[in-house]
């Protein structure tokens, strides 16, 4: 399928609702149900052969074949590991998540934050699956979040076990699986379990609620933090916290007071209590361990629950080893490094009485040698990377402590990275920069250039550049336009990325270009984007390279000076006429004006071929070939004009072009 059929198909799939979280796209095309009812029918248990249960799926290091780690490693049913197995016992909760022999607490932290919003976790973990007889088939399915869409991913029930045990996650009960399950989906996900080791807790927050995550630094603590955390709280989200380690050898070594440094914990409650004549402020953590608690105030054991009302010391006081914990928010700060809050999405919060963000939402791609510029310290090609523009207008009903202006947070991620792991890829480091567009610069039809970018300097950016899934920053600026730059910090690599912009407010948000042209390595990449005035998803490669082909008259590869001349201009001019056909002004092509179009840019087509671009697709999809269609019959009439005097090749390839611009080979 061509570049622009699979843009128009996914466009087709988003106007059905498939992928949201009402309707999940199917992993790998498998559908739980159809499967499911196909075991049962048959008396078989479903073996999963897209993530089968060999040594390929635990990992490909570590956990690869022929390491130590892995030796006496087997698959098993839970129906195998114990004589009553469940699925959920009693209701989710906490103390179904205990770590096993991978390295993956920030997300068994998120999944235990997940437990805390029933609506949240009723998404991730669809309900109806159970081991009871007549309707357990050995099938289960979850559905995560997926950079900008939910998928529904399938797996069987067999685990790896070593000495009777399960080698992963698992529950403190021993006989429930709904973690284990879980785990399993989201390393299939991912492409196998090892490649979950390491990572940060808002990276699974995000994909169990669509949401965005923020970071706050402990030791610079924000003077509302308190208020923030009880906010989230009420608002469902979720929350997690770690301790830095200053070296490898601190990884998971347990201080004095029994915290262990370099782990995800997850924050699960906010409390004030009556203290000695004051008031105490408490946050309870928890441990995704399940066991290994704070010892100092405020925990399990201590003095401090003697000193408060029984009330208070009713509704709080929990003295059990299962890995919960209150501390006072000041020992917080003391003690720990980073807070994590993943803010939920519109559609992820039911009650209307509940604030919620606005969401703008863009997908782009960093390509060598086009659109993969590299920070700002590559002022050369700086310029090049994709820019988009938000329109900050209405400033905060409630700012607080006197700032005013628009809060909006920014969240740059970077896609499908885990999976290229088994590759010997990893994560790139990235960031992005946010410049004010200042009054007699328009940005909306033009690619701010280089000259630009020397002689102005960023409005805010991204805390730093790092390698991690998602880089995410929260910030408050005056109303007005601004241009949000993502980048790799070096250029010329290569990888597909999501921007979100999380408002107070609602903000437009939107391509900054209509045309961009990228001159890198002498080599010239032609695209047209979203505008204003017209709909367009752009151009795919192949249509890029065929119009930079039919002005390569030297067959170099490559266009001088006078080519790229004649390109921009006609760019430009078909452009107007794609403008001036649009009579209604809507920015795109009805069957009538798209004839006109392409009558006016030079060639006439009868309504045999205009039958091949307007009848298999909708009036929204059409003007994203029309613009295609104008350009290449055009190049292909003035360029192939002397070699087909006749016209009939001409009438050939058009009629073949047609057919590949509308999906159909």
């Amino acid at each position: 399928m061509s570049g622009i059929a699979a843009t128009l198909q996914r466009r087709r799939e988003k106007e059905q609702g498939i992928g949201s979280c009402s309707q999940a796209v199917k992993y790998l095309n498998q559908d739980y149900e159809a499967l499911r009812r196909r075991c049962l029918e048959s008396g078989s248990l479903f073996k999963d052969d897209a993530f089968p249960a060999e040594t390929s799926s635990l990992g490909f290091k570590e956990l690869g074949a022929g390491s130590y780690k892995i030796r006496g490693v087997s698959w098993k049913r839970p129906t195998e590991l114990t004589s009553d197995p469940q699925f959920i016992v009693s209701g989710a909760s906490r103390t179904d998540i205990c770590q096993g022999a991978l390295g993956d607490c920030w997300l068994l932290a998120a999944i235990a934050s997940l437990t805390l919003n029933q609506e949240v976790l009723a998404r991730v973990v669809p309900h109806g699956q159970s081991f009871s007889k007549g309707e357990y088939a050995g099938i289960f399915h979850f559905q995560f979040w997926q950079f900008g869409e939910w998928v529904d991913v399938v797996i069987d029930d067999r685990l790896p076990v070593k000495d009777g045990e399960l080698l992963f996650v698992h529950s403190a009960e021993g006989r429930e699986f709904w973690s284990a399950l879980l785990e399993k989906a989201y390393a299939k996900l991912n492409g196998c379990y090892e490649a979950l080791s390491g990572g940060s807790t808002t990276e699974g927050f995000e994909d169990f609620t669509g949401g965005i995550a923020e970071v706050h630094e402990l030791k610079r603590p924000d003077a509302q933090l308190f208020h923030i955390i009880q906010k989230a709280q009420s608002r469902g989200s979720l929350m997690g916290c770690s301790i830095d380690i200053t070296s490898s050898s601190e990884s998971e070594a347990v201080t004095s007071q029994k915290l262990v440094k370099g782990h995800a914990y997850s924050v699960t409650g906010t409390a004030q209590v009556e203290h000695q004549g004051g008031t105490e402020k408490l946050i309870r953590i928890r441990n995704p361990w399940g066991q290994v608690e704070w010892t100092g105030a405020w925990s399990d054991n201590s003095m401090q629950w003697r000193q408060i009302s029984s009330e208070d010391r009713e509704r709080l006081s929990h003295r059990s080893e299962d890995g919960e914990f209150w501390m006072s928010f000041a020992d917080f700060l003391r003690h720990y490094d980073r807070l994590e809050i993943c803010n939920l999405t519109p559609d992820a919060l039911s009650d209307d009485t509940v604030s919620k963000w606005a969401l703008s939402k863009f997908d782009g791609s960093w390509r060598r040698g086009s659109t993969a510029g590299g920070c700002r310290n590559y002022p050369d090609t700086f310029w090049t990377n994709p820019q988009f523009v938000i329109h900050l207008e209405e400033e905060d009903d409630d700012p607080g402590d006197g700032e005013v202006g628009c809060s909006f947070l920014v969240g740059l991620i970077q896609k499908n990275r885990r999976r290229a792991r088994k590759l010997g890829e990893d994560m790139h480091t990235v960031g992005f920069a946010i410049y004010q567009v200042r009054h007699g610069h328009t940005v909306g039809n033009v690619h701010l250039n280089k000259n630009y970018f020397l002689r102005h300097a960023s409005a805010a950016r991204s805390e730093t550049f790092i390698n991690l899934r998602e880089v995410c920053s929260r910030f408050c600026l005056p109303p007005g336009e601004y241009l949000i730059v993502p980048s790799t910090f070096e250029p010329h690599k290569n990888g597909d990325f999501c921007v979100r912009v999380f408002s107070e407010k609602q903000a437009n948000f939107h391509v900054s270009l209509c045309v961009c042209v990228c001159v890198c390595d002498q080599c010239i990449s032609v695209c047209v984007s979203p505008g204003s005035d017209i709909k367009t998803s752009g151009f795919s490669i192949t249509t890029c390279r065929n119009m930079v082909n039919m002005l390569d008259k030297d067959g170099s590869g490559k266009l001088g000076l006078l080519e790229f001349k004649v390109l921009w201009t006609k760019i430009e001019s078909y452009l107007s006429v794609y403008r001036q056909k649009d009579v209604d002004n809507s920015g795109a092509m009805s069957s009538t004006e798209m004839r006109m179009a392409v009558e006016e840019a030079g060639k006439t087509t009868s309504p045999h071929s205009l039958r091949h671009v307007v009848s298999p697709l909708s009036l929204p999809e059409r003007e994203t070939v029309c613009l295609s269609v104008c350009l290449c019959f055009r190049f292909q009439s003035e360029q192939r004009a002397a070699s087909d005097p006749g016209g009939s090749l001409q009438r050939t390839r058009s009629h073949r072009r047609l057919r590949q611009l509308c999906g159909k080979g």
